[in-house]
């Protein structure tokens, strides 16, 4: 089951990545290369240099849950940003689009409406 929602972190490992690498070689690369700690339950994407083969590492409770996708035809998508940076953040209808192969260069996201956050009362 894809247990993956839009209430998991998204980070982008933005250098192309070795796919012979698997949990201990991926959670190496964001506790190393990113800083990240992997068993935070963050989703880690990582993909190949010829963009047709993408990895997400998750922690999920007792162990690490790997999703690997292979193309046939095409390539996936990224969406602009700095290579000197080591990963960028992503919403989950990104990640999403970019494993259904949709094109995220010209989106641009509409507003709607957030609550506010309410302070809590201390006591005055």
């Amino acid at each position: 089951m894809f247990a993956l929602s839009s209430e998991n972190t998204f980070h982008l490992y933005s250098h192309p990545t070795d796919m012979r690498k698997s949990f201990d070689g991926l959670s190496g690369l964001v506790h190393n290369n990113l800083g990240y700690n992997p068993i935070s339950g963050e989703v880690f994407i990582f993909i190949n240099k010829s963009r047709d083969k993408i990895k997400l590492l998750h922690w999920q409770g007792s162990g690490y849950l790997l999703y690997y996708k292979r193309l046939e035809k095409g390539t996936f998508e990224l969406p602009r940003y700095d290579a000197s940076v080591g990963s960028i953040t992503l919403s989950y209808a990104q990640m999403v689009m970019i494993m259904d192969g949709l094109s995220i260069r010209n989106l641009q996201k509409r507003v709607r409406y957030t609550p506010l956050e309410t302070p809590v009362n201390q006591g005055v």
